[in-house]
């Protein structure tokens, strides 16, 4: 009885110390990537930033984004109006902080969804092999050879204007990009020897999959996620100066930039700032994954 009961306590007690072991850990990476990475950490400050923004909108935008001021049509930078107005009279700081939010939403469901299906499709083709590998990475194929912003233009143009529709064409243009790289993760690690040991001792696929194979592809995995972030805010912005994605009046940088591009001689505050925060934000993610690459995997950096 006496063994019975404390089995319990003993596994608590390994279970507390590998939490421990791993918290001890993420913080020294966290040390060492700080001090490794200086122009990683001003990245991660500055989507922060951007993120706190997107979230405190309708506390620190100090208009309606859509609200319409007949009395200050492109009005300049002022006191009233610290980024001017557009040729509506709509406060420019205000969409641009609304701006935000439209920005991360749909860079964040776009790499979310594509992370999801380029890992299935991905873990897939790369563990089972045959006929399976070969059906799913010639759909891939056939995807990545039309230029990505033509198929995501085609897909949202077929679609409809609306963020929803943003969302599909992007995770149709991201996902294989995932499933290439985790395909070829898993290439690899299904021939590792941890990997052979666990299925002599008959372990599962899924399990397999879950302890051994996803734990050890997380490095190329965030990096393409934060690059992809980057491209998926570009390529939003892109659809709605074209028309065809953020449906107006709702405030998007790309849409705030089409409307712009007719007074750029007379209000060039119009397209300064909106264009400043766009690739503020995409910089600031490609450098985050260029500092990660480097990080995860230092023979890169060398």
């Amino acid at each position: 009885m006496e063994q019975l009961q404390l089995e319990p306590q003993i596994t608590q007690k390994e279970i507390a110390i590998k939490k421990n072991t791993k918290l001890i850990k993420f913080k020294d990476d966290c040390k060492r990537f700080i001090a490794t990475q200086p122009i990683g950490t001003i990245s991660i400050i500055f989507i922060f930033i951007v993120v706190v923004v997107a979230i405190l909108a309708p506390l620190l935008a100090p208009y309606d984004p859509v609200a319409q001021n007949r009395q200050a049509f492109l009005a300049g930078p002022s006191a009233q109006h610290i980024l001017g107005t557009d040729d509506l009279g709509r406060d420019v700081f205000s969409r641009i902080v609304y701006g935000s939010r439209i920005s991360l939403i749909v860079g964040f469901a776009s790499v979310v969804f594509s992370l999801i299906f380029g890992i299935l499709f991905g873990v897939i083709s790369g563990y089972f092999g045959g006929v399976v590998d070969m059906i799913l990475q010639r759909v891939m194929d056939a995807i990545l050879a039309i230029p990505a912003l033509i198929l995501a233009l085609f897909i949202a143009a077929l679609l409809g204007p609306a963020i929803q529709n943003v969302i599909i064409a992007l995770v149709v243009v991201e996902t294989p990009r995932f499933a290439r790289i985790v395909r070829g993760e898993m290439l690899k690690i299904r021939e590792m020897n941890y990997v052979e040991a666990s299925r002599s001792v008959g372990s599962s696929v899924f399990r397999i999959i879950w302890k051994h194979g996803l734990p050890n592809m997380m490095a190329p995995i965030i990096v393409l996620s934060s690059l992809a972030f980057g491209q998926s805010i570009i390529a939003e912005a892109s659809l709605s100066f074209l028309g065809i994605g953020t449906p107006p009046p709702k405030p998007s940088w790309g849409l705030m930039l089409s409307g712009a591009s007719r007074y750029m001689e007379n209000a060039p505050w119009l397209v300064l700032f909106p264009g400043l925060a766009l690739g503020l934000c995409v910089l600031a993610f490609n450098l985050l994954g260029d500092s990660l690459r480097d990080f995860l995997d230092p023979k890169l950096s060398s």
